[in-house]
C-alpha cells in the first residue's frame, strides 16, 4: 500500500465482528465486512494484533510474537472441508452477540478446532496433507519453537515456562528431543491450527486487495513473559540465572495516572539483537507483512528512548529512561526486507529524537483529534496543523468512543470542540469525520464506534486496566443500517478519499458467499 496516496479506513479488531460462535473470526462475516468498506470507499481496514491473547484477555500480551490466534480461525470453512460437524453453541442460552465472553468462548472454541484436527486426521487427502507439511517446513523457524512450547504449557496445566523442569525450561538437548517425541501429538494439533489461521487470512486478505482494501495490521514493540519467543531466546531478554526479569517495560506517570502504568513485559538486550543483525526483528517483521498490506508498530517512541521499571517495583514510579536501537534497527529491516510500510504510534510523551527516529525513517505517524481541544488553536493535533505524512483519527483503541469522550469531557473542551467543529452532541461523530476527512493528511481512518456514534458502553479497552469489558465489544449488522456507510462514503468521496459514483454508495452489500477454502 502507497502511505503518501489520500485515503479512507475503519478500524475494526477481528474478534469485533459478528457471527454465531462467540466471537469474530476469519470466516464470512469478515468478508462481508471487507464488501462493505468497499461499498463505502474505505481502502484500509485496520486491526489489533492477531496474536494469540494472554493475560486479561488482551491481544498484546500474548504467547507468541508469531503465532495467530486460534480464536480467529473459522469454523465454517472447516465444515465444508468436511473436518467438522455443524458446530452447536452451547447449550446453556449460547453465545452473547454484544459482548465476547471469553471464560465460555475460548473452551469451547478450542474443543471445535480439536474435533477438526480428528476429522482431518481421518478425512484429509494427500495434498492436503502435503500442503500442511510443507506450510510447517515453510515456517520452521517460528513453528518448531512455538509448538513444542505449547505442548509444555498443555502438559504443565499451563504453568509458566520458568516453571518447568530444570532442562525443559533451560533447554537441554536432550530433554526437548525427548519432549518432542513424547508430546508429538499434541505439537500436531497446535501446527494444524497455525495453517488454517495462515490459510484463512491469506484468503481473507486476498478477497480485500481484490476489493481495493488493505489491510493494516498492528505490531506490538514488547512480547509476553510467558511466550514462545522468551523460552526459545532468553539469552535476547533481560533475565536473571532463574529467567526472571529484572526489569519490565512501561511508561512514567503523567497526567492520565499519577502511578505510571507497569506493563510486565521483559525487556530486550538489544546489544545481543544488534550482534545478530537484528534477525530476529526481520523475521517478525517478515512474518506480518504475510498477513498485512501496512501495519502500525506500537509504542515506537521505545526504539528512540525505552522506560525500564525495576521488576520488584509495583508501579511505575521508579523507572528509568534508556536510549533504544534507534535507526539501525530499521536499517538492518529494510536491508532485508526493503521499504518498510510501516505507521509510527508516536503518542505519549514525544521527544525530539523520537521524532528525528519517525522522520529518518520516513515513517507517517499519528494525529488523535480526542486529544485536540485541551489547549488552544496552536495544539498540533488540531487539523489545520497537521501535514500530509500522517494518519489521523477520531480515536483508537485505547480511546472512549467520541461521543464518549464529549461526554466525559470538561466543559471547556465541549466548547471548543463545538466552536471548531460547528457540532453538538448529537452530531459530534460525523463532524470529528468530516474535520479530519478534510484535513490535509494522506490518511484518516476512524474506529467502527465512532462511525456508527456509540457511547462509551462500547468502548474496546481502557488502558491499565483488567478484566470488566475490555477486549469484549462485538457489534451486529442490525446495529449498522444503511445510513452510517452511505454518510461515510459520501465524506470520504467528498474529501477526495475515494470514487464519487459508486454504486449504492455505502450500502451494506449482501451477505458474502466467498468460499474461504
Amino acid at each position: 500500500m502507497n502511505l503518501h496516496q489520500r485515503a479512507a479506513g475503519v478500524l475494526l479488531h477481528l474478534t469485533s465482528l459478528p457471527g454465531p460462535h462467540g466471537i469474530g473470526d476469519f470466516g464470512p462475516e469478515a468478508f462481508h465486512f471487507v464488501d462493505w468498506l468497499a461499498a463505502a470507499g474505505q481502502r484500509i481496514w485496520q486491526w489489533l494484533p492477531t496474536t494469540p491473547i494472554g493475560p486479561g484477555d488482551s491481544p498484546y500480551q500474548s504467547v507468541s510474537a508469531f503465532a495467530g490466534s486460534p480464536l480467529m480461525v473459522a469454523l465454517e470453512p472447516l465444515v465444508e472441508a468436511g473436518w467438522l460437524a455443524a458446530p452447536v453453541p452451547p447449550s446453556d442460552g449460547g453465545f452473547d452477540t454484544a459482548r465476547v465472553d471469553f471464560g465460555r468462548v475460548v473452551p469451547w472454541r478450542l474443543a471445535q478446532l480439536r474435533a477438526a484436527w480428528a476429522g482431518f486426521q481421518r478425512e484429509a487427502g494427500t495434498g492436503q496433507r502435503n500442503e500442511l507439511a510443507a506450510w510447517a517446513a515453510s515456517q520452521a523457524h517460528w513453528l518448531d519453537d512455538y509448538l513444542l512450547f505449547m505442548a509444555l504449557e498443555t502438559a504443565h496445566g499451563g504453568q509458566p515456562w520458568w516453571c518447568w523442569a530444570e532442562p525443559l525450561r533451560r533447554r537441554d538437548p536432550a530433554a526437548l528431543a525427548a519432549a518432542r517425541q513424547d508430546h508429538a501429538g499434541e505439537a500436531g494439533f497446535w501446527r494444524f491450527v497455525q495453517w488454517c489461521f495462515d490459510r484463512q487470512c491469506a484468503a481473507l486478505k486476498a478477497h480485500a486487495n481484490a476489493r481495493g482494501v488493505a489491510i493494516m495490521g498492528d505490531l506490538p514493540i514488547f512480547v509476553a513473559h510467558h511466550s514462545a519467543d522468551c523460552w526459545a531466546r532468553p539469552e535476547l531478554y533481560d533475565l536473571d540465572d532463574d529467567f526472571q526479569p529484572r526489569v519490565v517495560a512501561g511508561v512514567p506517570p503523567d497526567d492520565l495516572g499519577p502511578m505510571g502504568q507497569r506493563w510486565g513485559n521483559p525487556m530486550y538486550r538489544w546489544d545481543r539483537m544488534a550482534d545478530e543483525g537484528y534477525a530476529w526483528w526481520a523475521a517478525r517483521v517478515q512474518r506480518m507483512l504475510a498477513q498485512a498490506d501496512v501495519f502500525r508498530i506500537d509504542h515506537f517512541r521505545g526504539f528512540a528512548g525505552y522506560f525500564e521499571i525495576p521488576a520488584d517495583s509495583p508501579d511505575a514510579r521508579r523507572g528509568r529512561w534508556r536510549p533504544g536501537p534507534g535507526k539501525p534497527l530499521f536499517d538492518a529491516i529494510s536491508a532485508a526486507l526493503g521499504p518498510l510500510p510501516i505507521v509510527a504510534e508516536d503518542l505519549g510523551f514525544i521527544t525530539p529524537d523520537v521524532a528525528a527516529l519517525r522522520d529518518g525513517c520516513g515513517y507517517p505517524g499519528m494525529k488523535i483529534l480526542q486529544f485536540a481541544f485541551g489547549g488552544g488553536a496552536d495544539h498540533e493535533f488540531l487539523p489545520h496543523h497537521y501535514g500530509r505524512h500522517v494518519v489521523v483519527y477520531s480515536g483508537t483503541h485505547d480511546n472512549d468512543t467520541a461521543l464518549g469522550w464529549w461526554r466525559s469531557a470538561s466543559e471547556r473542551e465541549r466548547r471548543f470542540a463545538g466552536s471548531y467543529l460547528a457540532c453538538g452532541e448529537h452530531d459530534l461523530h460525523w463532524a470529528m469525520l468530516r474535520a479530519a476527512m478534510n484535513s490535509v493528511a494522506n490518511l484518516a481512518i476512524f474506529p467502527l464506534q465512532d462511525v456508527l456514534g456509540l457511547g462509551s458502553a462500547h468502548r474496546m479497552n481502557t488502558p491499565g486496566t483488567l478484566g470488566g469489558a475490555n477486549w469484549t465489544w462485538r457489534f451486529a449488522w442490525g446495529d449498522v443500517g444503511a445510513e452510517p456507510g452511505r454518510v461515510l462514503g459520501l465524506m470520504t468521496a467528498a474529501s477526495g478519499r475515494g470514487p464519487f459514483g459508486l454504486l449504492g454508495i455505502g450500502q451494506a452489500p449482501a451477505a458474502s458467499a466467498v468460499a474461504v477454502y
